[in-house]
This record gives structure tokens, sequence and C-alpha cells, in this order.
């Protein structure tokens, strides 16, 4: 017989915690060693009250200087809070869902989109404490929480919940189901919620609507802004611990503006706006969540999603192909004005794309290889014969911005962060003069092939009958897995290249269950991956490239990174106090990202492309992270 949930202690220690768990089911949900989670397990009290002390609450909270809005905002400029809240939208996404459950291992990458930070629909089911705007590089504004506290050292935070605050079944959201949502994601949530408990030391209520939250000596600066802004609050009236770790279609009791109407798993869900949604007035609320039911329909292909988009069955279409974007809208709708085409300029760094070399495979583990591997890809040619010249080159993983290192040789303050791993720069990297490889762009030239050899030479290859040879004694062969037609025709650009070098590439195309599944479990040679950038990169770079995610299921260490320098910039740079100390460390975390040669960089648009049916439209204002489809709505002339 099944026993009864049993609650977390009042006061949780490493015994209590892994026999709660059971040591082995930790280890494989996560992904590390019995030894890690022994280690890692630390002591977090949940009190039932506490004196809050420390500097006086706050509206807002910024992570370095500070708020651009002042405290009696209406809204914020990016939006129009007198936008229609009338009619409907239907968004499309490519690939499957199988669960309305986003927060635990299981559905990490199979949830449905659209329940909580998603980067194109927002927060339409479950809510964090506090909005981030995405008109500034990392600042939190009140919602759930109407105010916050935090001390200069950054040593606790303490939030006060809005007394308007209600779940969608109308019960107020309480202190309670705060540090109900820290026991239950500690238990049985993914990463990186199970593991964010370690930081804390405790949890307390103060009085009937606050709750204070104090960190151990693990905790860096950003850290309490994360959990402001992206940890969400779950009902525990209305969460049964039993279940929750398992995937589910059950639709969720939450705080969001959505409820859900309708789901068919792997084809659509519909969102209803909830009337009664105790936030709409809330100046973070002020312009979004303007239609009435949002459809996000889920297609196999980039073909068939945009074929729907043709018919009306599709409502904007985000083009990220600029031949696409500039030969296949020649049909009826849009000559007819009926489809309008949009180009938003953003003002973050260009996220990341590149060729990514599984360094947990022995034959991408020498940088020396890698370095040659990334000479062989012809970016001219290609971006010449396959796009029209429409890209433009990515050299770094903050393209674009103040953070990027390229063009910029490294400051003083730099070059005391990286004094201790100069073997492990490369020197034009760290005087600023690095580029990817460059060629004529006529598909012929040999400089590039010539420097791979010569790299490849100096890890100890041999060339027999032009052909690559391990130290090992085997021809240098490989896996590269695709996605889309998109990403084969680059794979297959790429391979004739490496042919020159007698060097195999076998492109592998999966779908994308079997895709996500294989990248869960880094069962793969080499991908293209892309990496989400901002202006404020911060804890989420240990799940991308911090030693401790290379062996984590799910994370986003797609090359396996496992170095002590990147762990240290990424402690410098959660450690920085100011903007000019934060840009020091993440250029010098740049210059050692490119020296490592874990990405081979390819390409990004400078604007984002959009195409939408005539009648959806959205703000005058652009914010710094581009189109906020979130603040857009219907007209109401055609809205039904």
């Amino acid at each position: 017989m099944r026993q009864p949930y049993q609650p977390f202690p009042r006061t949780i220690n490493r015994r209590h915690l892994l026999a709660m768990l059971g040591t082995s089911a930790l280890a494989a949900a996560s992904g590390v060693s019995l030894a890690d989670i022994s280690a890692q397990a630390q002591t977090a009290p949940l009190q039932t009250d506490a004196v809050a002390q420390g500097s006086a609450p706050s509206y807002a909270l910024s992570m370095h200087g500070d708020v651009a809005l002042p405290a009696d905002y209406k809204h914020f400029a990016y939006t129009n809070p007198e936008a229609p809240k009338a009619g409907k939208i239907t968004y499309g996404v490519v690939g499957t869902f199988d669960s309305l459950n986003p927060f635990v291992l299981q559905s990490m990458r199979t949830t449905a989109r659209g329940m909580f930070i998603d980067g194109d629909f927002g927060n339409l089911v479950f809510e964090p404490l506090m909005q981030r705007s995405t008109d500034e590089p990392f600042t939190l504004y009140g919602l759930l929480a109407e105010s916050v506290e935090i001390d200069d050292a950054r040593s606790f935070i303490e939030f006060t919940l809005n007394p308007k605050a209600r779940w969608s079944d109308g019960k107020p959201v309480t202190p309670d189901d705060v540090l109900f949502t820290y026991e239950i994601l500690t238990e049985k949530g993914r990463p990186p919620f199970n593991a964010r408990m370690k930081q804390i030391d405790k949890i307390e209520r103060t009085g009937e609507r606050g709750i204070r939250i104090t960190f151990n000596d693990k905790a860096n600066r950003e850290f309490p802004l994360l959990l402001a802004s992206t940890m969400p609050v779950l009902p525990k009236h209305a969460v049964d611990p039993e279940t929750f770790g398992k995937a589910s279609l059950k639709p969720p009791v939450a705080s969001g503006p959505y409820i859900i109407k309708d789901v068919k798993p792997g084809e659509r869900i519909t969102y209803q706006r909830n009337p009664d949604y105790w936030a709409k007035d809330l100046p973070s609320r002020a312009g979004f969540n303007n239609f009435d039911t949002i459809t996000i329909e889920y297609f196999r292909n980039e073909t068939s999603y945009f074929e729907a988009f043709k018919k009306g069955l599709v409502d904007v279409y985000i083009d990220g192909s600029p031949n696409h974007w500039s030969k296949a809208y020649n049909f009826p709708a849009v000559t007819q004005g009926k489809i309008i085409k949009d180009t938003f300029v953003k003002g973050t760094p260009a996220n990341m794309l590149g060729f990514v070399f599984n360094t947990r495979r022995e034959k991408f583990a020498d940088v020396k290889v890698r370095r040659a591997l990334s000479e062989l890809f012809d970016f001219e040619w290609a971006n010449r014969s396959l796009f029209a010249g429409q890209y433009d080159r990515m050299a770094s993983f903050w393209q674009g911005s103040e953070l990027s290192s390229v063009g910029r040789p490294a400051s003083d303050g730099e070059k005391q962060l990286l004094a201790a791993y100069n073997d492990k720069l490369l020197p034009e990297a760290l005087n600023g003069t690095w580029q990817p490889a460059m060629t004529d762009g006529s598909g012929h030239d040999r400089e590039p092939a010539k420097k791979a050899y010569d790299l490849l030479i100096e890890a100890g290859f041999t060339f027999n009958n032009g052909v690559a040879t391990t130290p090992q004694g085997t021809r240098l062969s490989f896996e590269i897995m695709t996605r889309s037609v998109d990403e084969e025709k680059l794979a297959l650009a790429y391979k004739r290249n490496l042919a020159r070098l007698g060097i195999i590439a076998e492109i592998r195309s999966a779908d994308d269950a079997q895709y996500q599944q294989r990248l869960q479990n880094f069962d793969y040679d080499m991908i293209i991956g892309a990496l989400t950038a901002s202006l404020s990169p911060g804890n989420e770079q240990w799940m991308r490239w911090g030693s401790g995610s290379r062996d984590a299921l799910g994370s986003f260490n797609y090359p396996g990174a496992q170095d002590e320098a990147l762990d240290a910039m990424i402690e410098a740079m959660l450690a920085a106090k100011d903007r000019s100390a934060f840009v020091d460390t993440v250029r010098a975390f740049d210059r050692l990202l490119i020296s490592g040669s874990y990405y081979l960089p390819l390409y990004y648009l400078p604007k984002q492309q959009v195409a939408r049916w005539s009648h959806i439209k959205y703000p005058e204002k652009t914010s710094l992270y581009g189109y906020q489809f979130p603040t857009w709505w219907a007209e109401t002339t055609s809205a039904n």
C-alpha cells in the first residue's frame, strides 16, 4: 500500500533530503553522481515568522544601477494600455508536446508552449513573483509581490505579496504557496529549479503576506533576482505532490492571465483569457494579454507551418530565413495587403548560432582539432550561394553589443581576471583581433584548409593519401545531427569542405522527438546549436558552461565544457557590483569561449522578421529585446 505523502520537515538537511528523494532516483534525474548529491545538499530551515530588517521595501529591483521607471509608472513604454481586449490569435510552432507541466525533467522539452516564461508567448498560465521589463537589461517590477526588500550585500530578499493576488479558482495566493513551491520544486523539480535550494539558508514568513529568503555563501548577487523573476509560484491546495514529478495533461490551477480551454496533445493548445484575472489593472500588466483566446498550433516542419499561415490558419509567422523572406511572399494575400511583412531591430546581442562540438566525444576533446575544423566552414560561399548574402557573420557570444570582446583589446580589468588562464587564450582573442575563418567566397579558397592542416599536424594527426588520420590511427569521421532542411543545407556545405582533408561527415536527420531525446542525453557528435543572449548574462551560464552541468541530463551545456577558467569567469560575473566590472567579466568570458572553440560560429540576422495578417496590431515602440507578442492585439473590427 502506498504511503501518504509527508510534507517536508520544517528543517531540511542532507539526511532529510536524501531520504525523501531516494538517492538513486535523484542521481538518475539530475545526471550527477551520488557523491555530488551528498556534497551539494544544504540545510534550508523553513520557519513560521521573522522580523523584517534591512532597507526599505521598493516597487522594483535592478541588477546593476537604478531602475528606469518611477514608483508611479502607469505602464511599460513598449505596451499600449489602450489596446482593445478582444479577438483571438493563432500562433504556430514546429515541434510537439505531451505535457502541461514545465517544471519536471520528464517533460522539460515537451511541455506545451506558453505555460511559463516562454520567450515568445510570455507567462500565460503560471507567474513569478516579479515581472521583468524587456526595456532594461535586468530590472524587475511588482507582480505577485507588490514590494520587495533587499540589503546591499544581497544576503536576503523579502517579498510582500499583493493582497489582490488570486489563483484561477478564486483562492488567495499566500506565503504558504511560496513555501510549498520551493519544497516541491526541490523534491521533484527539474534543473535548474531543483538545484537552487542549495543557495538558500532559510525561508520564513514575515507577517500575513510576507516571505523572507536568506541566502548562504553559495549565493551570488544575481540569484535574488532569478528567484523573483524565474521561479513560479504554485498553489499548495491544488497540486498533488504524489504526481507532480510526472508529465501531465491536466489543466492546472494557476495565477496567470489565461486558463487552458482545450488541449490536443501534439497538435494544439488553446488558452482563454481569465475575465477575473487579478492583475489586469497592475502597471506591470497594462497593455498585455489582449486576446480573448490564444491558440498555438504545432507543425511537423516549417513548410507546413508556412502553408497554414498563407491560408490564414495561423496569424503570424516568425521568419528566420532571409532567402524565404525575400522570395516566398508573392502570393495574393501579400499583394492585396492582407498580410504585412514587418522587421524589428532589437538592442540586445545576437543569439549565438553555430556548429557545436561535443567534447564528451574523444575525437573533439583536443582544442586544436576543434580549431582546425572551425577553419573549414566557408561562410562567405554559403552566405552568397544559400542565403543571397543576407546574413552577417557571427563571431562573439554577445555579438553586436558592449559585452562582445571582438574588436576590443582586453582591458586592465580583463587581464587581471584572465592572468591565471593565459595558457587557455588565443593571443588574438586577448588583443581583440580574432575573427572567424574568412575566405574569398569562391568556394575554392585553399588558405583555410592549409591552416586546418597545420593545426591537425600539431594535434598529432597524419595524412595518408590525403586522409586525416588521428593519433590512434583511425580516419577522422563524425556525425552531424540535423532537424530541418536549412540545417541539412548548412551541414552539406560544411561536409564539402571537410572532404578536402579527407574528413568524413555523415549527416543524420532526426524528427523532433528523436532530436530532443538525443539532445537531452548528449547523444550526438555535432549539432547546430543556438544560445539566447542578453545584456545581463548570469546564472544561466552555469547550465551552459559550468563544469557541473557537463553530465547533468537536460542541461544546455551542449559542447560538454568542463574548465576551471570558465567556472571562474562565471563566478566573477555574478559577483560584479557595478556595470563596468560586469562588462569586464563578460568580455573576459567571451575571450575564453572563443579560444576554446566549442562552437563554430555561423551567422545572424541583424533584424527580426515577422509576417502577420493585417488585423493583428502591435505597439509603436519596440522594446530593447525586440517584438513582444504578449503586447499585440486584434483590430476590433476584425475580432471574433
